[in-house]
């Protein structure tokens, strides 16, 4: 799995370069970011079809998306949740320029409980697992959002480290006990739980950077953290 940001690419595109070069690349990738509007079901997949992207259009690996909605009752067919959406949109530009022999599975989530996000990592988990191919997980996040760039660093490195522990449940708790704006909490959540059922036993920070590091304004920043987990 990784963890990549979604902000406007001039300000975190720099991490998700970063982080997408240094994985192999595998031929599916479950797209999992959250649901900054709200709107849909809380667990929202598009389960057929192919995305119109500027680059081309990507294919949804309708077999996939089918056993992970098999695999738990909370991951349900919704477009709609999709519909005013851009955090997983914005990774494919970096997927498409490293490879054109890709598909993917999105899923779009809103503020769910701890354990409802482990139950759906474990049952992504079983759905990869079950289908016998090469798939990375893509957890699609920003950390702190406009809080000065000192508050911003201590905040995302508490965050970061529960990651890099491999800790789901830490993250979770973390992030809701010091009031992190961590947008992508659920998604990571995720991303984390599967990759442990997968056998993941390490975590690497690739690159944090802030939008101040663009800007020049250090006064109200976000967050951004590129995270490989295998």
């Amino acid at each position: 799995a990784i963890v990549s940001p979604h902000a406007g690419i001039k300000y975190s595109g720099a991490v998700s370069g970063a982080v997408y070069s240094c994985i192999q690349l595998p031929h599916t990738f479950v797209i999992l970011g959250p649901n900054h509007k709200g709107i849909g079901s809380p667990a929202a997949v598009i389960a057929s079809g192919e995305w119109e992207m500027p680059n081309g259009s990507v294919k949804i690996n309708s077999t996939l998306a089918k056993a992970m909605m098999a695999s738990t009752e909370y991951l349900q067919e919704d477009q709609y949740g999709h519909a005013q959406e851009h955090s997983l949109e914005i990774q494919l530009p970096f997927i498409q320029y490293l490879t054109t022999d890709f598909d993917i599975v999105p899923v779009v989530l809103r503020q769910l409980d701890l354990s409802v996000s482990m139950e759906v990592g474990s049952a992504i988990s079983k759905a990869i697992k079950a289908s016998n191919q090469a798939v990375v997980i893509v957890a699609s996040t920003d950390f702190t959002h406009y809080e000065p760039q000192k508050i911003a660093e201590t905040k995302d490195r508490m965050a970061i480290d529960r990651i890099l522990a491999l800790d789901p449940k830490g993250l979770y708790q973390t992030v809701i006990s010091n009031d992190i704006s961590m947008c992508g909490i659920i998604p990571t959540v995720i991303a984390l739980q599967a990759a442990l059922q997968m056998g993941a036993a390490k975590a690497d920070l690739v690159k944090y950077m802030t939008s101040g590091d663009t800007t020049g304004d250090y006064q109200q920043v976000v967050g951004y953290g590129g995270i490989i987990i295998y």
